[in-house]
């Protein structure tokens, strides 16, 4: 069964963030050094329009071949 758009973002999000709100990660960077919290920011804005423009049947698969490449390693 495919994943739905949101399912799959919030998955994504999981395996890229862990447990940490993708939002409090970029501000955690952005304390740490400014230069660096801005590309984190520019990262996730990223994330977030690939996400939006991607079909879900795309997002599906690409998830599906993380998935397996975690349980093979």
């Amino acid at each position: 069964m495919a994943l739905s758009k949101p399912e799959a973002k919030q998955l994504l999000e999981r395996m890229i963030f862990d447990d940490q709100e993708p939002r409090d990660w970029v501000e955690d960077v952005w304390g740490l050094t400014p230069i660096l919290g801005d590309s984190a920011a520019k990262l996730y804005e990223a994330f977030e329009a690939l996400i939006d423009c991607c079909p879900e049947d795309k997002l599906d698969a690409l998830l599906q071949t993380y998935l397996q490449e975690q349980m093979d390693s």
